[in-house]
């Protein structure tokens, strides 16, 4: 039972990690965007001034990647992620929910955020099942 418990903590972390990171990310983007008036960009290379794959699917929708609604949604939904995250971490009962809602909603942000829910995903499910 003490290798179950660990396996089952060590997977919490994880998620944990996950939403700081994508979440966070979302969250300090959106948030400096708002200020700022630009998402981060990287300076050189291939891909300088651009920002992420995800654009793409964003403007299929109707949407400028670069406009204030993105912005807006980055901001709030990084920063209710990571509320969620808290809540997750204290173990609030609806927060698994949340949490699941919360990765799936976020598949689109390609290609780190992708990689970030689909392992949140799994985890989830995994913890769910174990429980």
């Amino acid at each position: 039972m003490g290798n179950h418990t660990g396996m089952i903590d060590w997977a919490r972390i994880l998620i944990l990690v996950f939403t700081l990171v994508e979440g966070g990310w979302l969250a300090f983007d959106g948030t400096r965007a708002l200020v700022i008036g630009e998402f981060m960009t990287p300076k050189s290379g291939p891909y300088a001034g651009q920002v992420g794959p995800w654009r793409h699917l964003v403007q299929r929708v109707g949407l400028n990647p670069r406009g204030t609604p993105m912005k807006v949604i980055f901001a709030v939904y990084g920063w209710a992620w990571l509320l969620v995250g808290v809540a997750f971490a204290v173990g609030a009962r609806w927060s698994w929910v949340a949490m699941l809602v919360a990765a799936v909603g976020a598949l689109w942000f390609l290609p780190i955020g992708t990689f970030c829910s689909l392992a949140q995903i799994v985890l989830l499910v995994w913890l769910r099942a174990r429980l």
